[in-house]
């Protein structure tokens, strides 16, 4: 006990006197704590701006198409899907399965919009009254939901995209060409409210939404008849264990994708991203453990006169090891903590002013998302410290090969 006060009273006072004059080791350390809190901050900054930008692009995906899909087992990989019953038991089993949000019907299909001289291939997304519509209100840029009563309306959500581009307005109709069989069936639409999430590739300057008994009488269905469900469960990370779970609870005649087989060209794309992370990560990681070996070794140098006394006063190799292990940790510490304040700090401010922006047509986003995974954050410090510690043992060695006798005769 009492040589474990002694290392950490010695080192106490190495850290009381670094800015003493005439230390060469001052400015080595002052660079190997900037070079940690710099190194963590770029972890944090990516660790954040990665996270939040899969969140962002899986949210807006996942608003369009949910995270499962129910439907009956098809070749045609169109949006003229084949009809089945809404009245599914198994389904209604799936209603009760743990972490499933919640479960409603949808039904598609291809058409054209005509608007002046201007023609445009879109697809009509009906949906019932039981349509979970938080998504779709955030992105509600003009106008309102339309309204699901017990007569059809005509009423449409179109996006901001198609709007634009077939010169559309709140309240202004149109028209809309659909096939059916060797039939040109027609309807009239009116603009109800105008969304905009910036997916433009395959989602916004695609999907209108509508009432689904619209998509019915055009595909000669009853209202018992619909293209499928659509599932949500309550945690993204579950989403594999849960489209397994769905899968078993209904029937076979049935099959269940998750977001991730219907989309896998956007979810490949994120998935990029981790990789990318990843190798920024390492690569601070190995910066900041250079760094602290280089800070010991110059603080190991810079004080050979005092390892000699320590050691002509009976310290042993060990004792003096831990002296210098436990001053590199209390400057590792205060690094990681200027870097915490410096990572965090900067995440902040992107959080709520978005200095930063970007391309949307190019990113999807606006500004650069920012998501903190406060686990991951944990990790992330835990490991630097770790990893900078198990650095330091290598020239920590180098007090075993000082001679008390040399370092006090040659100091």
């Amino acid at each position: 006990m009492a040589r474990f006060f002694f290392e950490r009273l010695i080192s106490s006072r190495m850290l009381n006197q670094a800015d003493a004059s005439g230390r060469m080791s001052k400015p080595i350390v002052r660079v190997a704590v900037g070079g940690i809190s710099l190194g963590l901050a770029v972890m944090i900054l990516t660790l954040a701006v990665m996270n939040g930008f899969q969140k962002s692009i899986r949210e807006k995906v996942i608003g369009f198409g949910s995270h499962i899909q129910i439907s009956g087992f098809d070749t045609n990989q169109s949006f003229e899907t084949d009809s089945m019953n809404r009245n599914q038991p198994t389904v209604e089993a799936v209603k009760k399965l743990p972490g499933i949000r919640h479960v409603q019907v949808f039904a598609t299909k291809s058409g054209i919009i005509k608007s002046g001289d201007q023609l445009m291939g879109v697809v009509l997304k009906g949906v019932d009254k039981d349509f979970d519509w938080n998504f779709f209100k955030t992105n509600l840029k003009e106008g309102k939901n339309f309204s699901l009563a017990d007569t059809v309306g005509d009423g449409v959500l179109v996006s901001r995209f198609i709007a634009n581009k077939m010169n559309l307005k709140i309240g202004k109709k149109f028209r809309m060409f659909f096939l059916r069989g060797n039939e040109t069936r027609q309807r009239a639409f009116r603009v109800s409210g105008i969304y905009e999430t910036g997916l433009t590739d395959g989602f916004d300057d695609m999907f209108l939404l509508c009432d689904i008994r619209q998509v019915q009488k055009l595909n000669d269905w009853d209202t018992n008849l619909v293209a499928g469900y659509e599932v949500l469960v309550d945690n993204y990370e579950s989403l594999d264990k849960a489209t397994q779970e769905v899968l078993n609870t209904i029937d076979v005649n049935l099959n269940a994708q998750s977001i991730k087989e219907l989309t896998p060209q956007i979810f490949s794309w994120l998935d990029v991203l981790d990789v990318n992370a990843l190798i920024i990560i390492v690569l601070m990681l190995f910066v900041s453990m250079i760094n602290m070996i280089s800070a010991l070794i110059i603080l190991i140098l810079d004080r050979t006169n005092m390892i000699g006394t320590l050691k002509a006063l009976g310290a042993s190799d060990k004792s003096v090891i831990r002296i210098f292990l436990i001053h590199a940790s209390k400057l590792i510490l205060f690094g990681l903590v200027l870097g915490n304040i410096l990572g965090l700090g900067m995440c902040w401010l992107q959080d709520h002013f978005g200095f930063v922006h970007l391309d949307e047509a190019s990113y999807y986003v606006k500004t650069v998302p920012i998501y903190i995974n406060w686990t991951s954050l944990i990790i992330l410090n835990v490991a630097t410290l770790f990893l900078c510690e198990i650095a330091l043992l290598l020239p920590a060695l180098i007090v075993t090969r000082i001679s008390p006798v040399k370092a006090i005769r040659f100091s």
